[in-house]
């Protein structure tokens, strides 16, 4: 190790990082980096590495191993965060070369997990039954109901909202998504990704029972009224995120835990774990899973491309988990021979 390294903590190092890529990259990529490298930062407190300067190789291959094996975007950020820590003499500066980044094919990059529908469908019924109208609740609806990114739905305002089909003429419940990047919401497609979608009559339903009861009403910086709500004003993606990593967890709605993991010992059963739950789900997760569904039901590609506002091309990479064989059996009933 380099004896020129200046003593530095992995928190204020995740500050400065962050601090020097404000101006290189968008605010969504950003909020991407912070996430993931907070977990890093997390590893290091329970490791107690309280000086970077103490990083070695093994070090960063057991990060790999807590982080579940660690995927393809949470090591490619922990290569750069280490390559501006060199630069600053907090680690020796070949060390990024040692975070074990594997060599991907185009499909590998494309994470494979999902959340089914009949796994879904069990959630929901046990939010409906035990948590109705909370913003767990809430929030699993919207995501799986519309298929939206989670950035979305903490964008959305009361406002946005049509719950009685009156500003739509009576054409039925609806919600809009608004690219508002200058109080902080912006959507990953900016104006383009603006769009109203339909709302079922029960998760209008919901969604009005929530504001009327759970929702805790609090303004944003911005004098905004976020319908995803929290004590601190509108919930960040972190905080969506975390809930649904919580709510996925087969212990959490009373199944019993495929992993023969004892809920008493495990770690993931403590909500800022959940994401150590080898079945806890993200966002990104809901949402391929309602991708599927739809191509399941044979909804046409362009309108499931509409309502979540994706390109076909990034709806059959990035969100379509139907295996061949099914697309085989759906293709068979347009075959004549």
């Amino acid at each position: 190790m380099s004896g020129n390294l200046q003593p530095l903590d992995p928190g204020r190092a995740l500050k400065l990082y962050l601090d020097a890529r404000r101006d290189e990259i968008t605010e969504q990529t950003l909020r991407g980096h912070r996430y993931r490298l907070r977990a890093f930062v997390a590893w290091c407190e329970e490791e107690g590495i309280e000086n970077l300067n103490e990083l070695s190789g093994r070090d960063l291959y057991a990060y790999r191993v807590w982080r579940r094996e660690g995927n393809y975007g949470d090591l490619a950020t922990l290569r750069a965060f280490l390559r501006f820590c060199a630069d600053i003499d907090a680690v020796d500066e070949e060390l990024f070369t040692q975070v074990p980044l594997p060599a991907v094919s185009d499909a590998e990059s494309v994470s494979d997990t999902t959340l089914e529908v009949a796994r879904v469908t069990t959630i929901l019924d046990y939010l409906e039954r035990y948590h109705f109208a909370s913003r767990n609740h809430v929030a699993l609806l919207l995501l799986w109901h519309t298929g939206c990114r989670v950035g979305a739905l903490r964008g959305v305002d009361l406002r946005d909202l049509d719950l009685d089909g009156s500003r739509t003429n009576g054409k039925g419940p609806a919600l809009k998504f608004n690219h508002r990047p200058e109080t902080d919401t912006p959507l990953k497609n900016a104006e383009k990704g603006e769009r109203w979608n339909s709302l079922s009559d029960f998760v209008a339903h919901v969604v009005q029972e929530y504001i009327d009861g759970p929702r805790i009403d609090k303004m944003d910086d911005h004098g905004r009224k976020p319908l995803i709500s929290t004590q601190r004003g509108r919930a960040s993606v972190s905080t969506i995120r975390d809930s649904m990593y919580c709510v996925t967890r087969p212990c959490w709605y009373g199944e019993e835990c495929p992993h023969d993991r004892d809920p008493d010992e495990c770690e993931a059963t403590y909500y800022l774990k959940a994401c150590k739950c080898p079945s806890s789900r993200s966002p990104h997760d809901v949402r391929s899973g309602r991708v599927t569904a739809y191509r399941l039901n044979n909804v046409p590609r362009e309108v499931v491309g509409d309502r979540l506002n994706a390109s076909a091309q990034i709806l059959d990479k990035h969100y379509d988990r139907r295996s061949e064989r099914q697309k085989a059996e759906q293709r068979r009933k347009y075959l004549t021979e």
